[in-house]
């Protein structure tokens, strides 16, 4: 299959012995830079996702059609491994299994299905969970979902700062029990939480943010963390950036005063210029 390399590329890393800390990306652009920088894989989270298809914060507002379209255009940009977060799921377990479907044909190398209750409930302003028993039929149907066997699959809880911990790890120990390819955890605020789950399973972890303490990679390694996110900094850095020369041209600087550009250098690699020159010339017998 096209896209069987990316995801056997990631499913290496979750079986490796390693840390890998993914390159938040959200787009074409994004994903190029991460690829020719050396990220081994791209996270495309849903946050992100919201914010850059939507302009919208993260509530359970985006699509499952918008989420795997942008996904889509990346696959195309780039052979970069992405995990995508695709939240609940887009709804009940059979949403689930066709979101599986949509995001593998969408070029994903791996998602993530958590147990949050989304989209928030009528007068709750706290965040719930849906039930093990759902979580379960979730994960069943994810798996069910998908054609390609190198496709990952994560089972993602929250459990750990929204219930307990030894829900967290019972919630793990049932997704794992079913035939997830990994653990992803969300919430888990010390040492002594992490190993209590490193201890209580046995697939590979994920993390998704964790204090400054827990971040040395050689101990991370040691508690089976395979991935280790790094928030999405990018899109905070890139929101920052258009606003200052989008306020820097309202006041009148003139477009030639402006700083921190892109070069030309930069943008023609990450614009691939060269390959579509190349090409002209081979298909249209333009000069170069």
């Amino acid at each position: 299959m096209a896209f069987r390399s990316r995801r056997e590329k990631l499913r290496s890393i979750l079986t490796g012995d390693d840390c890998i800390r993914p390159g938040s990306v959200y787009d074409a652009i994004s994903i190029r830079i991460a690829e020719d920088l050396g990220f081994e894989m791209g996270m495309f989270g849903g946050s992100v996702a919201s914010l850059a298809v939507l302009g919208d914060p993260d509530i359970g507002l985006i699509t499952l059609t918008e989420l795997a379209e942008q996904m889509r255009r990346m696959s195309r940009a780039s052979a970069l491994p992405v995990l995508v977060d695709a939240d609940h799921g887009y709804g009940n377990a059979l949403n689930v299994r066709r979101t599986v479907q949509e995001l593998e044909a969408a070029g994903a190398a791996g998602l993530t299905i958590e147990d949050t209750l989304l989209p928030q409930a009528f007068g709750e302003a706290r965040t719930q969970l849906i039930s093990l028993e759902e979580g379960v039929g979730k994960m069943k149907a994810a798996l069910d979902g998908r054609g390609d066997p190198s496709l990952v699959i994560l089972g993602r809880t929250g459990a750990a700062a929204i219930t307990s911990l030894d829900d967290a790890i019972r919630r793990a120990q049932a997704y794992e029990a079913i035939g997830v390819d990994g653990l992803f955890f969300t919430g888990i605020k010390s040492k002594a939480e992490l190993e209590a789950i490193s201890a209580a399973t046995r697939l590979p972890i994920v993390l998704g943010g964790a204090p400054e303490d827990m971040s040395v990679s050689d101990y991370l390694r040691g508690q089976r963390v395979r991935i280790a996110l790094q928030g999405h900094a990018p899109i905070s850095a890139a929101t920052q950036a258009v606003y200052e020369i989008l306020k820097a041209l309202r006041e009148g600087m003139p477009p030639k005063n402006l700083k921190g550009l892109a070069s030309s250098e930069l943008t023609s690699r990450v614009m691939r210029e060269a390959d579509m020159k190349s090409r002209g010339a081979d298909f249209l017998g333009l000069k170069t």
